[in-house]
């Protein structure tokens, strides 16, 4: 059987976890070949001081089965307005069986025309923003609309990572691997998704991120001009 051959889209300031959550499940999918795809072979750096060391750069990945574009919020806003990285995502999305996001990696698949009349969703700051991309947003962690799968905020990622190999391989083989990893989730705090959140942390949240919300809106408008 042939490789099933993920790649991982990267760029600087992404959030690792956006990467890695769904990396280390997609990485023990049986027949699966990751690949994590860069402009250069550089160690980019990731939002948390991570930096992360691509296998392929755009030139030398080969074709994909599956193509994935984690966010962070700074990263995308840079990415959205790298020509490079815009005409990779859809070329190699033209021939791939899946094209997947993570986070606000969405807005990179909408800059690339990806998303327009298309259901998905993102990170929960920024789901309003969908429609800027021609996207409806659907509230769930992973939004699936055909060959289109997207995930909603950073950890959701590993959901993201379970739902894709049960679509790929079968649901046995994504239990084996959520056993393996041991991921049985049992937060802290209570108050995932956004509207069971207290107000004043939801309040203190949102005044933090109204400045990266505002560098998004201004990118995607100037991408889809």
């Amino acid at each position: 059987m042939p490789a099933f051959n993920v790649g991982f889209v990267i760029f600087p300031e992404l959030t690792q976890l956006d990467f890695t959550g769904p990396l280390q499940i997609l990485a023990r999918m049986p027949g699966a070949a990751v690949h994590i795809v860069a402009k250069s072979l550089e160690p980019v750096p990731s939002d948390c001081g991570l930096s992360l060391v691509p296998t392929h750069t755009f030139a030398s990945c080969p074709a994909l089965d599956l193509i994935c574009v984690p966010g962070g919020a700074a990263g995308v806003v840079g990415a959205i307005g790298d020509r490079d990285i815009i005409e990779f995502v859809r070329g190699k999305a033209a021939s791939a069986k899946y094209v997947t996001s993570v986070c606000t990696g969405a807005f990179i698949l909408g800059a690339a025309g990806l998303l327009q009349g298309r259901r998905a969703t993102t990170h929960w700051a920024y789901t309003d923003l969908l429609p800027l991309v021609g996207a409806t947003h659907e509230p769930a962690r992973v939004v699936k609309d055909g060959s289109l799968i997207t995930a909603g905020g950073v950890t959701s990622g590993i959901d993201f990572g379970l739902s894709v190999v049960a679509e790929v391989v079968g649901e046995d083989a994504a239990r084996a691997i959520q056993l393996l990893t041991e991921y049985d989730p049992r937060p802290p705090f209570d108050f995932v998704p956004f509207e069971r959140a207290p107000a004043a942390v939801k309040s203190g949240l949102s005044n933090r991120m109204e400045k990266a919300r505002t560098a998004l809106v201004g990118q995607l408008e100037r991408a889809m001009a």
